[in-house]
């Protein structure tokens, strides 16, 4: 037996993907088999819904996020829309008030109608007993559209977001200046009426730290001049010991609305995110005027998140709040405003530089300290008050540079985004927050694509998620689902994001006005299922990068672990200095957090954000000393011989941090590296291993959660995005798994079916299982590995096969078969040493099937807005093409039923079996054979097993394929729409059957 050949290993491989597309008891159930095997199947779907995995609870499934125009909405409509969602397999619906698409606000009747109102309000408790009665959860957004405000304050208001505008001018050697006040470079915004003098100081020049965007200045020379001025004007003369600028500090509101406004009347504005006062604007809105008695109520039941966008605040200036220069005396003992000009921006960009290093210094305690307020005064208090109502807090906590990553160990529910997030590492960063913390969720905003409306297929939004849920999302709230109407807009209805400034945008308004909305069940079905299994038992991750700036949404990932380790099977998370204070901060058995990720190691690097500097304040360095002393393995990447404090140091904190680090590098458990290809040395050197080995190196993703003694692996071949340099690669090859378990054997759980299989082809070695997986670009599977019984079958222990050179190997109710797509006698060894011989005969070649009948539901605009008209073609088809390949159906949406017939001989046995093999399809598809409708369709890899489905004689094969919008509005729609591409609809094939034969392997 030892003559097996790779290429039947790689046949063996096409078992782990293809059981991904099981079908119905009845498809599985060959002629051949013994009556058990259906009971066994039975069985084995039985106990995957007692495990909660074949039909995910609502709490699991994704939500939507679904867009109002503000309150101009009708009960009985968002009843009805509240049913379309859980009729669909949702789980729940996050309300928020959107209309970018609206240029003309007089429809929306803001002063009757507008967010908060009562006929908003009216909506909200429509939506949430609805959703009472249906199961689900409804979301509500903390103010109207992003970011967070209310009515009833006004740009000047305590309670409003600030800015620091700041005036400049610039002084010659000697000069004298009298005049008033330097303004501030930037006008203030309509609305704001008043301000307040900070200070004023004068700097001298010093060119050598000038930047490209900065001028450079001398701190040691910043002088304060507040007595310098009298009644608004200012006289100073300038040294002659160089060139001098005059700079001048404004308070004021910035007087930003929420994003597309107005929402409300009277106009809402933003809050001042950094003090207690503007989060109490909104709390103390919310108990005036939107917390009736009936919503307190609905709450308890069908609440589920209190929801902010991410932190959007756009400011001439920098941000700011009145408590900050008190804030940052005590975080750090000193005075900013001798160092506003490492800080001041103007429209987000530096403006001046002292000393790079300095600079640097500065500029981290400004924003540490502008982080702690943010959390303390913002994040804390909402959650607060959020739970005081049965709610838990919902937040994207990015867009400025505040510790993210704190913020999400504080949240209930930390939230990134697939438009924002550029790679997976933004996700790790919330993630490290999320499982340090003990919280459970990582929540994404997912699916919109600039210019895609109702042209996103479900293809491309399960090829951009894929990624993220290896990277640890486990909630999915799809953007969007748009409110039905409004008066003046065209079909298919209201949509939040088209048109977009006259062109097409953002995708997508899910819904019923989608042709795909047909099939959509199956796809919410599967995220409900990659979400259970992704909120079994504790995340698990190899190692935790820790951050000693904690941003994210930036796309800056860790050294040697982002390009190189990933491709070999390794996870991490990102942890900044906050998260080691949290009680689970402990080592045991050398394991960090060993109730939560379990970090094997812990790794440390120059921090990317202030040019690589290796940095270390002296209580994070004694941190890492306590860790690795209690056990934990560390490695330090870079010149820590020249250690300094992240922050401006104190006397003395220099010395003091590298002393520390001097300690730590002489741990046992410490390893310093120089290169980033000496980590993976070093690690070893630790005895540090990943949970998941690749035999070679490729672009499977995994996730790893353990509950019970149970081992699950979610695996996906792909990035945080469909589109990549270079291009994804099929990937088939072993994968080895470590189990927790010690007579752990792997189970493969389909998240389209929800069906669960023992694997029948696996090696094992100590604490390790290897199982082949082959799957293409954006392929996911999910394997547990768990003890045997687990997910019904018969328990305990049973051969399987280590080595075959058939195609496939599955177990029976009575022992193991295999599966080969060409006649032979197959030799499989078994786990107990002995080999079975199994003859296959009688498989008939490939085939494609020669012709095919469409008819089509060619969908257009009816007498309304919200109707649709359908129009039906009929034709036969020679060959498959798409849609905009055949002239009668060009410009056509809607959905396309394919039938063809196939004809077995005398030669078709109860033995055989077949796949179908579709091709490319656009964009969702069920399949029906001979009056049998299978299970859902994985639209990433269409392919699906016939099983026992196909008979002597003749068949009747029907495929009906689902399409986007796109095409139909390119001609129904024009002037929005008409200068689209053309999509590739329908079923293009191409298609094929691949039969099989199906034998016992039967030992000599």
């Amino acid at each position: 037996m030892d003559d097996l050949t790779a290429d039947h290993r790689t046949g063996i491989a096409r078992r782990t993907l293809l059981a991904a597309a099981a079908t119905t008891a009845a498809a599985g159930a060959l002629a051949w088999s013994a009556p058990g095997d259906a009971v066994a199947a039975a069985t084995a779907a039985d106990r995957g819904a007692a495990f909660g995995f074949a039909d995910p609870s609502r709490a699991v499934r994704p939500k939507f996020r679904w867009w109002w125009p503000d309150g101009l909405v009708r009960a009985d409509e968002i009843r009805r829309e509240v049913d379309q969602i859980a009729d669909a397999g949702f789980g729940g619906a996050e309300i928020a008030a959107v209309h970018h698409s609206v240029t003309d606000a007089s429809v929306l009747d803001t002063a009757r109608h507008g967010w908060g109102s009562p006929s908003w309000v009216t909506g909200v408790e429509a939506a949430l007993s609805q959703a009472a009665r249906r199961g689900l959860t409804i979301d509500l957004t903390v103010g109207p559209s992003w970011p967070a405000a209310v009515p009833g304050i006004t740009p000047d208001s305590e309670a409003a977001v600030k800015e620091l505008a700041h005036g400049a001018v610039t002084l010659a050697p000697g000069t004298s200046y009298s005049g008033p006040v330097p303004e501030p470079v930037h006008g203030a915004a309509p609305g704001v009426t008043a301000r307040r003098l900070l200070t004023v100081q004068a700097a001298r020049v010093n060119t050598a730290y000038s930047t490209r965007k900065e001028t450079g200045l001398d701190l040691d020379s910043v002088t304060d001049l507040g007595t310098a001025v009298s009644g608004g004007a200012l006289e100073w003369t300038a040294p002659d010991d160089g060139t001098w600028v005059l700079l001048a500090y404004w308070v004021r509101g910035s007087g930003q609305t929420p994003e597309a406004g107005p929402h409300t009347d009277p106009p809402s504005y933003v809050v001042d995110h950094f003090s207690a006062a503007g989060t109490r604007a909104v709390t103390d809105h919310w108990e005036a005027h939107i917390l009736t008695p009936s919503v307190r109520r609905l709450l308890k039941v069908s609440g589920g998140a209190l929801f902010e966008d991410s932190i959007e605040l756009e400011t001439d200036g920098l941000q700011w709040t009145p408590g900050l220069p008190d804030a940052f005396r005590a975080h750090t003992g000193r005075s900013l405003l001798p160092l506003l000009p490492a800080v001041v921006l103007d429209n987000s960009n530096q403006v001046y530089t002292f000393e790079a290093a300095v600079t640097r210094q500065i500029r981290h305690d400004f924003w540490e300290t502008v982080s702690t307020l943010f959390n303390r005064h913002h994040i804390t208090a909402l959650r607060t008050w959020a739970h005081s109502l049965g709610l838990e807090l919902r937040s994207q906590p990015y867009g400025l540079q505040t510790d993210a990553i704190a913020s999400a160990a504080i949240l209930d529910i930390a939230e990134g985004e697939s438009l924002g997030f550029k790679n997976l590492d933004d996700y790790r960063c919330l993630a490290g927050g999320r499982d340090m913390a003990g919280h459970t969720v990582l929540s994404c905003e997912a699916g919109a694509y600039s210019g895609s409306a109702y042209s996103t297929t479900w293809q491309r939004f399960l090829r951009t998620m894929g990624g993220a849920y290896a990277a640890g999302v486990n909630q999915t709230v799809v953007h969007g689902f748009s409110y039905a109407e409004l008066p003046g807009v065209n079909w298919p209805g209201y949509a939040a994001f088209t048109p977009y400034r006259g062109t097409v945008g953002y995708g997508e308004s899910w819904g019923p006005r989608h042709p795909t909305w047909k099939h959509v069940e199956d796809v919410s079905g599967y995220l409900g299922r990659i979400h259970h299994v992704l909120r079994t038992g504790r995340a698990r991750a190899d190692v935790a990068v820790f951050r000693q700036t904690g941003y994210t949404a930036t796309g800056i990932g860790a050294s040697w672990f982002t390009a190189t380790g990933i491709t070999l099977g390794w996870t991490h998370q990102f942890l900044s200095g906050p998260l080691l204070d949290l009680p689970n901060a402990t080592v045991r058995r050398g394991r960090l957090a060993p109730n939560g990720p379990a970090y094997k190691a812990l790794f440390v690097e120059g921090d990317f954000f202030y040019g690589s500097t290796a940095t270390l304040s002296p209580a994070d360095a004694r941190t890492l000393l306590r860790l690795t002393r209690a056990g934990l393995p560390v490695v330090l990447l870079g010149a820590w011989e020249s250690v300094v404090p992240p922050g401006v140091p104190d006397p003395g904190e220099v010395d003091e941090v590298r002393a520390l680090v001097g300690e730590l590098l002489a741990q046992p458990r410490v390893r310093r590296v120089t290169e980033k290809a000496a980590v993976a040395t070093a690690l070893a050197e630790l005895g540090v291993v990943p949970d998941v080995v690749h035999s070679t190196a490729s672009t499977l993703l995994n996730a790893h959660r353990v509950a019970d003694g149970v081992d699950y692996y979610y695996f996906c071949n792909g990035k945080h995005a469909e589109t990549v340099k270079p291009p994804v690669a099929a990937v088939d090859h072993d994968v080895t798994l470590r189990r927790s378990t010690a007579d752990g054997v792997p189970h493969l759980l389909d998240p389209w079916t929800g069906r669960t299989e023992r694997i029948a082809h696996y090696t094992e070695d100590g604490d390790t299982v290897t199982v082949r997986v082959a799957l293409q670009p954006a392929e996911s599977l999910v394997v547990a590995v768990g003890r045997p019984g687990l997910f019904g079958g018969r328990p305990g222990r049973r051969q399987h096969a280590v080595a075959s050179e058939a195609d496939d190997v599955r177990f029976t109710d009575t022992g193991l078969a295999v599966r080969a797509f060409a006649d032979g006698t197959y030799r499989t060894r078994l786990s107990g040493g002995r080999t079975a011989s199994t003859t296959v005969k009688g498989v008939p070649e490939p085939f494609e099937p020669a012709s095919w009948s469409l008819r089509v539901e060619d969908w257009r605009p009816g007498s309304t807005a919200t109707t649709t008209t359908v129009v039906a073609h009929e034709l036969a088809l020679d060959a498959l093409l798409p849609w905009s390949r055949i002239p009668e159906l060009a410009d056509v949406s809607g959905i396309g039923r394919y039938r063809t017939e196939v004809t077995l001989g005398d030669g078709w046995t109860g033995g055989h079996g077949a796949l179908l093999e579709l091709g490319a399809v656009t964009d969702t598809c069920r399949v029906t054979v001979n009056g049998h409708r299978l299970d859902p369709v994985d639209v990433i890899r269409p392919v699906v097993d016939l099983g026992g489905l196909l008979r002597k004689g003749r068949n009747v094969i029907e495929v009906e394929v689902a399409t986007p919008l796109g095409n139909r509005l390119r001609v129904s729609d024009p002037a929005v729409y008409g200068g689209t591409t053309r999509q590739a609809y329908g079923l293009m094939g191409p298609v094929r059957l691949v039969p099989y034969g199906e034998a016992e392997a039967r030992t000599r």
